[in-house]
């Protein structure tokens, strides 16, 4: 038994051509020499991740999904080049190897980087791990401190000056993810109208701190230290890193952290440990997040709300492409439900600040 994140066999319809790939790495990896065995890692929703084995040697590929992409999404690339720019001044990036953006080998961009061993948390704890609600409270103070360190960076040291542009970057979040969700709008799910009017109505000015941000900062992209799983050792899953408002940041955070007195249909939509004994409530993680950056965090419905409405957008891409039958995944058939959850939160925020 053991309590790492394993991958499994690769699902029906998303196998990789081993020969053109195998043939691809052992040209541009050096110590590619034996046999290279795939996996497949099963969680995720966005980019399809999986686990590439040469003798003891492990790394990671990551590609687009198969079927319909929102336009700007999934860019391996400038993932890669992140990761690239981050990993000398933020070690728990993992270590890049190599991009492709030959269509011959895969039909897609990828990229292979060094794999980060250790435990990832997800719904439920896997199987041999327990955490005490002391451990539990003290793994949520490191996560916090992690996210505070990475909007602490130095955006000029790490060359990431043209990964984003902080001015107008609220403004452009609200109008951008309001656009993808009426393009990917199916006829079965509400239609947001009234919490894309608040949004645009109530987004603050631009923040006089801009940072790095991580835009999925959440357990399952953090790699925890087996030996000691309150300790934080790699960051994961870089796609959407850009330069902005880091409340926006935490706000897309806290819209995946289900608080146990939550409504039912929020908790259904629960996918990290963030209810077990011990760990910090929403309202904690803010403030023990304000206390360490020295951010004020008043206002912040309005960047929980957009984070909420943001995870409904993404639930909403993701479900447009089982709606249409581009992909059997059963797990994508929920989403609708999910979107209209994430709706409701949405409205109870609204109804607390007209």
């Amino acid at each position: 038994m053991t309590i790492r994140d394993e991958a499994t066999v690769v699902r029906s319809g998303e196998e990789l051509d081993l020969e053109r790939l195998s043939a691809y790495l052992r040209k541009t990896i050096s110590g590619m020499d034996g046999e290279i065995r795939v996996h497949q890692f099963p969680s995720g929703f966005s980019n399809l991740t999986y686990l590439l084995k040469s003798g003891d040697r492990e790394m990671v590929l990551r590609r687009p999904p198969f079927g319909k992409k929102a336009k700007t999404a999934h860019d391996m690339g400038r993932e890669y080049r992140i990761l690239s720019s981050l990993r000398p001044i933020f070690p728990l990036c993992p270590e890049p190897l190599c991009f492709c953006e030959d269509p011959a080998i895969m039909g897609c961009d990828f990229y292979v980087m060094e794999r980060i061993p250790g435990i990832i948390l997800r719904k439920e704890l896997p199987q041999g791990l327990s955490l005490s609600p002391e451990q539990a409270r003290r793994l949520c103070e490191n996560l916090v401190t992690v996210h505070a360190d990475l909007h602490s960076l130095d955006i000029q040291a790490a060359g990431l000056e043209n990964f984003g542009k902080p001015e107008g970057y609220v403004r452009r979040q609200v109008e951008g993810w309001s656009k993808r969700f009426r393009d990917a709008r199916t006829p079965d799910v509400p239609d947001f109208e009234t919490i894309m009017e608040w949004l645009a109505r109530k987004q603050p000015e631009d923040t006089k701190k801009p940072g790095i941000i991580h835009n999925d900062f959440k357990f399952d992209n953090v790699v925890l230290d087996p030996r000691d799983p309150t300790r934080i050792i790699g960051v994961l899953d870089w796609e959407m890193a850009t330069i902005g408002d880091p409340l926006m940041d935490l706000g897309a955070s806290m819209a995946y952290w289900i608080n146990e007195t939550d409504s039912e249909n929020l908790k259904l939509t629960r996918l990290m440990p963030t209810t077990l004994p011990g760990m910090m409530s929403r309202e904690e993680v803010v403030a023990k997040y304000a206390e360490k950056t020295g951010r004020n965090v008043k206002g912040f419905d309005f960047y929980y709300a957009f984070g909420l409405f943001r995870l409904a957008v993404i639930a909403q891409q993701i479900y447009y492409r089982f709606y249409h039958g581009q992909t059997q995944d059963p797990r994508f058939g929920f989403l609708v439900y999910a979107v209209g959850f994430f709706e409701e939160a949405c409205r109870d925020i609204v109804a607390r600040n007209p």
